[in-house]
């Protein structure tokens, strides 16, 4: 509803001018439209511009004429500017068309400034529209900051806060360490062999607790959830440890209800490989792991490089791993392809018990081909667990020569490994 106007009269509106819009010209588009206006009084401009998708302005010229038209009684001066038809390509025309290095010459302003998702096209600016409007005018582009806004809009850009994401100090390598990562992958995809994002979702209170969101239910019953948030010891937590295979789009989760370990981050991957990725790479020699650099997958736990080997062990493969540099673990992507995706489709629903969690996570689905399957881990690891300095150094583990504490592989025993 638009200012008192229904959405069953705004229908009726846009039926009409669909069914006559092919018949007139912008004249008689621009009176129908003050016409419709006209004869719904209060909100009616609003209204007709969301039925025609005209500007406001539009409606109120087409408002102004038809009132002009009742008040003389006859059609408006002819000298008006308001009566002509404009001829097809009239018109003022835009500021890129009358200045073709416009675009350019934003662009030039924006770029030693922008910063943001290295793999993500969406681009922000800390420089304000009047600040750049006074550049580009000083450089000989007469624009005004409005339209520098507009222009913004259009290519990407969009003003934004601060938020809580950095985990650290930027790295003077963290660029290099992305395009090592990317050229990892490309390769391995090259090759056939699968590469896979990891990482642990944010642990969740199973019971009938508030989950952010909301969805569609009957007006008025709204479902109802615990005041407090306390962890209920019966049913615990759960933990949902993801495995996400980058080119087939494809996600695994293994939902624990014990403590998020290196072992369980290892028996997740395990149980993906196993279960999906033996059976969707059945020629695989080899596994490349992108993953966070800290919590159970870091790069520092001795205990995740110790049940990484004895993967490989078990499978023959050859585990690659490359960590994200501190500060970058929410460009991890897992995180944008698969776990927000999850989140939505929970949103607002308490997670009563694991099986609705488990339900929840198998069921959601995206419309470029998101699948995924979960299940529910029940055993249990245990915290704390280390690994003695001569079990550790008789790992088969190849560091890399570009920062070896990220890159790093571990090899079957099948494999000749030079340290």
């Amino acid at each position: 509803m638009v200012r008192g106007v229904s959405d069953e009269v705004i229908g009726e509106i846009r039926e009409r001018y669909r069914l006559l819009a092919p018949e007139m010209n912008e004249q008689l588009r621009r009176r129908f439209a003050g016409a419709e206006a006209d004869s719904l009084g209060w909100g009616g401009v609003a209204a007709v511009a969301d039925a025609t998708a005209m500007s406001r302005n539009t409606v109120k010229a087409g408002l102004r004429e038809v009132q002009e038209l009742r008040k003389l009684g006859q059609a408006p001066d002819s000298k008006n500017a308001s009566n002509r038809v404009r001829q097809l390509g009239g018109g003022r025309k835009s500021s890129t068309e009358r200045d073709p290095g416009l675009l350019i010459a934003l662009d030039a302003l924006l770029e030693p400034v922008t910063r943001g998702d290295p793999e993500s096209p969406l681009r922000w600016t800390s420089k304000s529209v009047r600040k750049l409007a006074a550049e580009l005018s000083s450089g000989g582009h007469q624009v005004s900051r409005q339209k520098v806004c507009e222009l913004l809009h259009e290519g990407g850009y969009s003003l934004q806060g601060t938020r809580k994401t950095r985990e650290g100090g930027t790295h003077p390598d963290r660029d290099e360490q992305f395009k090592y990562i990317s050229s990892q992958a490309i390769e391995f995809q090259h090759r056939g062999q699968p590469v896979i994002s990891v990482d642990t979702k944010k642990k969740e209170l199973v019971g009938d607790f508030k989950n952010a969101g909301r969805e569609w239910r009957p007006k008025g019953t709204p479902e109802d959830v615990r005041v407090y948030d306390f962890v209920d010891p019966e049913l615990g937590k759960a933990i949902p440890y993801g495995i996400y295979d980058i080119f087939r789009n494809e996600g695994w989760v293994s939902v624990g209800v014990d403590h998020d370990t290196p072992e369980f981050a290892v028996a997740s991957i395990r149980r993906w490989w196993l279960e999906m990725g033996s059976l969707a790479y059945p020629n695989a020699s080899e596994l490349l792991i992108t993953a966070d650099g800290g919590g159970s997958n870091g790069s520092r736990p001795r205990m995740w490089k110790k049940a990484l080997q004895d993967f490989a062990e078990e499978t023959g493969l050859r585990i690659s791993v490359s960590h994200f540099p501190p500060g970058t673990s929410k460009w991890n992507k897992i995180e944008h392809r698969l776990y927000c995706h999850i989140t939505q489709n929970w949103r607002g629903r308490p997670l009563i018990s694991h099986e609705v969690i488990v339900n929840l996570i198998a069921n959601t689905t995206t419309t470029n081909g998101l699948k995924v399957h979960a299940e529910l881990d029940e055993n249990e690891y245990a915290k704390g667990r280390t690994v003695p300095d001569k079990e550790f150094s008789e790992l088969r583990i190849k560091r890399a020569t570009f920062h070896g504490e990220w890159n790093y592989s571990l090899h079957p025993p099948c494999d000749h490994v030079i340290s």
